[in-house]
């Protein structure tokens, strides 16, 4: 049987991935800043594997 086992580094990615996606979905971004998370998101999902 083989053993996932979860890291913290794979926790605290989840969590800064969360927290970005709360900050987009605030309606009080610029569009800069919004475009910024959006690239941040893909950095974090691509670190994840999730691109």
């Amino acid at each position: 049987m083989a053993s996932n086992n979860y890291t913290c580094n794979e926790y605290r990615e989840e969590m800064i991935l969360m927290a970005l996606q709360k900050r987009l979905a605030t309606s009080e971004l610029t569009p800069g800043e919004r475009q910024e998370i959006q690239e941040e998101i893909k950095r974090v999902k691509a670190s994840m594997g999730m691109d």
